[in-house]
């Protein structure tokens, strides 16, 4: 379930420019969805940096008592 206090700890991390991520309620777990198109039209320092934002999330909404699941869309 995805609480107040997980919701506040997503928000306060910086997000990079150009890259989001969605947050979808499982009910028992959170998924953080990756937008795969955005990813790979960014350069090797802005994967980078979406790569450390993405595992602050994931940190942010498990040490708030969610357990987290990382996916992204398939390119076709």
């Amino acid at each position: 379930m995805y609480t107040d206090q997980m919701r506040i700890a997503f928000h306060s991390i910086a997000t990079p420019k150009n890259f989001a991520v969605n947050i979808i309620d499982n009910e028992s777990f959170l998924t953080i969805k990756l937008n795969e198109k955005d990813f790979m039209q960014m350069v090797h320092d802005e994967k980078i940096e979406a790569v450390q934002y993405v595992a602050k999330v994931k940190d942010a909404l498990e040490q708030n008592g969610a357990i987290v699941l990382v996916t992204r869309e398939v390119i076709k």
